[in-house]
């Protein structure tokens, strides 16, 4: 039957019944947040529906949540099954409701996600239904009310009916048709008064994407037109208008929301084909691995969209074909039994199934991917030796020498720190002379020698060695006897070299002891005690060559002075190096050092400083000079020195004076008021403190000159004093002068001699000139020496073989070409005196356009006559006629024979 809901309206009532905080931090119990449902009351809905038709869920209405964080997620809980909330709030029945007349109540609790928090609030709803005339088919009709007065009290006071709220329409997407399929009728309660045209508006049919619904203007029925994809849109807003004939709007607009019910026709989709997860060997049951993940674009709140997770098979099966489960709603992957071992199965391979439905398998739709879970290694194998004893051998004095490889096996992951061994010396090593490196690539234990073994105490060495890794073992796991290893190792006795048994050796000498003098005796002991073996000596350096040592016994004696001043002496101590070789096979030898403390003795006379000055020629407060004196020696030998004037020659007391600053330094200075300006020197005599001292007789030159009110030397004074007098200072600068007049005269003589050569005019008319290089002079002599042209290129070259070896005709005899010469033209053996003329134009044409010519006029050879020429004399030939001969052939030859056959032309002329 179909059952006329009116006055649909759903009463939420109450609000804020209790919260209750759990596992809060807070020791006070305080409400950390308030948060709270607010009332919401539905309108009023007049609906026709056929509840034998209606499709589940359906909607009712919808609760709102307040929260003074604005940020929580909050999930909805419904006590009653016939009820369900969404995430959003919207109320739904899950199923058709037994007795529609009946208020139903039912407690919503709404949880945080993430925060321990829990509201609760009681929901009422109040059902009223009535019936109507039924229509003649099953179509919802959705009318228009006007607002109007419900009466009127008193104090006039109206009550208006509100506007109805319409539900939403349902349309499940993926629809077969036919097309247009009608969804609702509206009308207006006018329609028997005026005419309607109903319409309309927003996305979906004026709107983009345009035209899926549509309306009957007249009868109001709304039209689907396609089938719909709720993936695409899950929903549409559309307002329903009411207008008369002339466009006027009878009836206020109403909202039609249309909500697309989700079909299941979306496969769930992983979001990797392939996972990658881990876990350690050796793990727990229960132990996380990894998680797949899959989603679903139906509707995620109905079943369509609900995925759940299984596998499908594991490879390989090695412990058992179940070592892993995975939860199907979440898809996380965990151990479900022990036994992994990753040195028996490194990888599993898991076939993962989703399938929406919630995992339905003869309706759900499923799909696939691969889990690929990697067994990590944990340190459960210890290191093995693979032998119990290991040997090597050393040479004695060798370090860095590696003498045997100790080899282990484990089966833990290669190159990770439960793989890498570490090796360590247990006992048989109390001086530290072994160590043992770890190959990182062979993981193999290299013994190696850190400190010399000496043969003569040490033969041989037992060693005893463990071995683990760097991480340490995993619990439970206890080392095995086989970490343990002895090592024996021969020490090879080698020839030793000698040894000075003190070395460097130090002993005191005064200076000066004569040569022959013996120092020491500086031996050497071979430290092979098990072999005799005889040692020699020989010096191995002896910068200044003092000293001599016995070949045989090692004795030190001197060859010459010893000199603590000496350049080779430093901080009063000399150093020579000796050499000690045995005669082993082979020779071995060492070295020592020998030094020689030198005690000072007073050999070294004081030397005076500074050996020049100068002073003021009249006394002055500050016409005063401070000498000191220099020596060699050391303390007691050097100061406090004694500085004396000489008695001879008497003008030295008689001018200066002498008097004792302090130990070391004195002060010189005039005796007299005013001295001539010069250079004067004056003997000092220096004595040490030495035992006995030692004097020096020492000059300091002093340049006594006229100063200026600063008491410093000026120019004219240093001049004076110098020596140089008035006649050599003129003299001097008159032999500047002189230079510099020379200087400059050669200057000009040289500018002239340029500008007269630059100048020099031809010495024939320009036009008559066959070369540039022919100059004219205007004095006698000189010639072709004076010009820089090579005039060799007009004469015949020596060698004529590159001439000889052409071809006759023009040639050039001023260069040898380097590349192909031009071809020029070749005259005939017996030539007509017409064809002279064309042969000569066509050489100059030739001579034109050959690339080799030089940049300037070049001689050309036509037929050469005279010495070298390859044609004989014709100084032996006679005209044979003495008659007249004609020359007026010359005019046919060109502007160029023109003078020529003027000459000799003319006839009567001659």
């Amino acid at each position: 039957t179909y059952i006329s809901i009116s006055s649909l309206r759903c009463l939420i009532s109450a609000a804020f019944i209790s919260v209750h905080q759990r596992a809060t931090s807070d020791s006070t119990n305080r409400f950390l947040c308030k948060g709270f449902f607010n009332e919401k009351k539905l309108c009023e809905v007049y609906l026709t529906v056929s509840l034998s038709n209606a499709i589940f869920p359906f909607l009712l209405s919808a609760v709102k949540f307040e929260d003074c964080q604005r940020s929580r997620e909050v999930g909805f809980i419904s006590s009653d099954p016939n009820f369900s909330v969404r995430p959003d709030g919207t109320v739904y029945t899950q199923q058709e409701v037994a007795n529609l007349s009946e208020p139903v109540q039912f407690m919503v609790t709404a949880r945080g996600l993430h925060d321990p928090h829990i509201w609760e609030t009681t929901v009422k709803l109040a059902l009223h239904v009535y019936t109507e005339t039924q229509t003649k088919d099953s179509t919802s009709v959705i009318r228009f009310s006007r607002k109007h007065q419900r009466g009127s009290s008193a104090n006039g006071l109206r009550r208006q009916k509100r506007d109805w709220v319409i539900p939403p329409i349902n349309v499940p997407e993926n629809s077969r048709g036919p097309f247009p399929h009608m969804l609702v009728r509206i009308r207006s309660d006018q329609d028997k008064d005026v005419g309607i045209r109903y319409s309309i508006t927003g996305a979906g049919a004026d709107q983009p994407p345009s035209g899926i619904y549509n309306i009957d203007p007249i009868s109001g029925n709304m039209f689907v037109t396609q089938p719909l994809d709720r993936e695409e849109r899950a929903s549409y807003h559309l307002r329903a208008h009411a207008v008369d004939m002339n466009g006027n709007q009878v009836e206020n607009p109403i909202d039609l929301y249309i909500y697309v019910i989700d079909m299941n026709d979306n496969r769930p989709e992983f979001q990797n084909q392939v996972y990658n997860g881990s876990v350690a060997e050796g793990s727990k049951p229960g132990s996380s691995v990894m998680q797949v993940t899959a989603s679903d674009s139906d509707d995620s709140t109905t079943a369509n969209g609900m995925v759940r997770y299984r596998i499908l098979s594991q490879t390989p099966h090695s412990p058992i074909p179940n070592m892993f489960t995975i939860n199907s709603e979440t898809g996380d992957i965990v151990t479900v039994a022990a036994g992994l071992d990753r040195e028996k199965v490194s990888q599993y391979t898991l076939i993962v199934q989703a399938t929406d439905m919630e995992g339905n398998l003869n309706f759900g739709l499923s799909n696939t991917a691969t889990a690929l879970i990697s067994i990590t290694d944990i340190n459960d194998n210890p290191p093995e030796f693979t032998v119990r004893t290991f040997s090597g051998e050393v040479p004695e004095n060798k370090v860095n020498v590696v003498v045997a490889n100790l080899t282990v096996v484990d089966r833990d992951q290669p190159h990770s720190p439960n793989w890498n061994a570490v090796y360590r010396i247990v006992n048989g090593d109390p001086s530290g002379h072994f160590t043992i490196r770890t190959n990182p690539i062979t993981n193999e234990g290299m013994l190696t020698v850190i400190k010399p073994v000496d043969f003569e105490m040490n033969r041989a060495f037992m060693l005893t060695v463990v071995v683990s890794n760097q991480a340490h073992l995993a619990s439970g796991i206890q080392s095995s006897l086989q970490s343990t290893a002895g090592v024996t190792i021969s020490v090879q006795d080698v020839n030793e070299p000698p040894v000075f048994p003190v070395n460097p050796k130090i002993i005191r000498f005064e200076e000066g002891v004569p040569a022959g003098t013996t120092l020491t005796v500086f031996a050497a002991q071979d430290p092979d005690h098990f072999i005799h073996q005889i040692v020699r000596y020989a010096k191995l350096s002896d910068p200044a060559n003092w000293l001599r040592i016995n070949r045989t016994n090692g004795q030190i004696t001197t060859m010459a002075l010893l000199d603590r001043e000496s350049m080779y002496v430093r901080n009063n101590m000399y150093e020579a190096t000796f050499l000690a070789y045995d005669n082993g096979s082979p020779q071995a030898s060492g070295t020592g050092t020998l030094q020689i403390y030198l005690i000072d003795v007073n050999d070294n006379a004081p030397v005076l400083v500074p050996r020049e000055a100068q002073v003021c020629e009249r006394t002055r407060p500050n016409s005063k000079i401070n000498i000191t004196a220099s020596d060699a020696d050391t303390d007691p030998n050097v100061g406090p020195f004694v500085f004396e004037l000489p008695s001879f020659p008497p003008s030295v007391r008689r001018n200066w004076t002498i008097s004792r600053l302090s130990g070391d330094y004195a002060q010189l200075k005039l005796r007299i008021s005013y001295l001539e300006a010069g250079m004067y020197e004056i003997p000092i005599i220096v004595s040490d403190s030495g035992n006995p001292p030692l004097s020096n007789r020492s000059v300091i030159r002093v340049k006594v000159c006229h100063c200026d009110h600063n008491g410093d030397c000026s120019a004219t004074g240093a001049v004076a004093a110098a020596g140089l007098g008035t006649g050599a200072i003129i003299a001097i600068l008159i032999c500047i002068i002189i230079l510099l007049s020379m200087v400059l005269l050669f200057v000009v003589w040289m500018k002239r001699r340029e500008k007269e050569r630059q100048a020099k005019p031809l010495l024939i008319d320009p036009e008559d000139d066959v070369r540039d290089n022919i100059l004219k002079y205007d004095e006698e002599g000189g010639g072709e020496e004076d010009q820089d042209y090579d005039l060799s290129q007009l004469q015949q070259p020596e060698s004529l073989d590159h001439i000889i070896n052409k071809t006759t005709g023009v040639r050039r005899v001023d260069e040898r070409p380097v590349i192909a010469e031009s071809q020029y033209p070749v005259r005939p053996s017996v030539p007509h005196p017409g064809d002279i003329g064309d042969f000569i134009n066509d050489g100059l044409r030739a001579a034109d356009n050959d690339p080799t010519a030089p940049p300037y006029d070049s001689l050309l050879v036509f037929d050469y006559e005279g010495s070298g020429s390859t044609a004989g004399s014709v100084s032996s030939l006679n005209s044979t006629s003495s008659g007249d001969q004609d020359y007026d052939y010359l005019n046919d030859w060109g502007p160029r024979f023109k003078k020529l056959a003027d000459l000799y032309g003319g006839g009567d002329d001659d």
